[in-house]
C-alpha cells in the first residue's frame, strides 16, 4: 500500500506551490489556530515531507494529525519562504484517502460521514448542507433555537425571503434535474465520483475488519455509521 509513497506524494502539483524550501522557522505553527487547541505542529509536518521521511509520512497518513487543519491558510500569508502548510496537509489527506490509511484514525474515519452527508447533499440536492438534513436529534450541538427553526422551517425561511425547496429563483431553491445531472457529470469526468467510491470502499473494508457485517457477510454500513457517530 505504501510502496511508492514518496513518489505518489511528489506527483501532486499542489506540493510544488506548498513547499518551496522550509527553513524550519516555526512561523506557521505560531500563527496556526489549530495548533492552539490540538497537538498539532505544521512546521514538523513540512519538515517531514521536505526531508521525505517515509516512516513519519506514513504515521501522518494514519493519524488524526492531518485532520486538525482548518484550511484557513494563515500559514500561507506569513511564511517567509512562501510555503503553505495547509496545502501540504491537503496533499497528505488525499493520499491518506487514496491508500485507505484514513480508516486507521478516529478523525480519518469521519471521512465516511462527510461523504454520506455533504457528498450526497451535493449530488442529490446541489448544496453542501441542506437544512432538512440537519436533524436536531443527530446534531444536538445546534441547540434549541435550531430545533425550533427545524420544526417551523418553511415558515421561517419564507419570512427571510428564501425559496426553500421550491421552483424558481431564490436562496435554498430547488435545483432542477438538468443542473443536477450536469453536476453529477462534472464529478464523474473530474474523478470526484471515483474518489467517493474509494472512500466508500475502504470504509466498507474497515467495517468488515471491525466485525460489522450483515447476515450475508457484507459490510453493515448502517451499524458502521452509528459507530462513527458515537466514536
Amino acid at each position: 500500500m505504501y510502496s511508492e509513497i514518496i513518489k505518489n506524494l511528489k506527483t501532486d502539483v499542489r506540493l510544488t506551490e506548498a513547499l518551496q524550501a522550509c527553513m524550519n522557522c516555526g512561523i506557521c505553527t505560531a500563527v496556526c489556530p489549530a495548533a492552539e487547541f490540538y497537538e498539532y505542529d505544521p512546521r514538523s509536518i513540512a519538515v517531514s515531507v521536505q526531508s521525505e521521511n517515509r516512516e513519519k509520512i506514513i504515521d501522518l497518513l494514519e493519524s488524526d494529525t492531518i485532520w486538525y487543519c482548518g484550511q484557513c491558510m494563515s500559514c500561507k500569508t506569513r511564511c517567509p519562504r512562501n510555503n503553505c502548510s495547509g496545502l501540504i496537509i491537503s496533499v497528505l489527506r488525499k493520499l491518506s484517502q487514496e491508500t485507505g490509511a484514513f480508516t486507521k484514525s478516529r478523525m480519518g474515519r469521519q471521512q465516511y460521514l462527510i461523504l454520506k452527508t455533504i457528498g450526497n447533499n451535493i449530488l442529490s440536492r446541489g448544496y453542501c448542507i441542506h437544512p432538512t438534513t440537519v436533524v436536531p436529534e443527530t446534531h444536538p450541538e445546534q441547540g434549541p433555537v435550531w430545533k425550533w427553526i427545524y420544526e417551523n422551517m418553511h415558515d421561517v425561511y419564507a419570512v427571510v425571503g428564501a425559496n426553500l425547496d421550491c421552483d424558481g429563483p431564490g436562496t435554498m431553491r430547488k435545483i432542477n434535474s438538468i443542473d443536477l445531472n450536469e453536476l453529477n457529470n462534472i464529478f464523474i469526468v473530474s474523478g470526484g465520483m471515483k474518489f467517493f467510491d474509494t472512500i466508500n470502499h475502504f470504509s466498507k473494508l474497515k467495517a468488515i475488519e471491525m466485525g460489522m457485517v450483515d447476515e450475508y457477510g457484507e459490510a453493515d454500513m448502517e451499524k458502521y455509521t452509528q459507530y462513527l457517530l458515537q466514536e
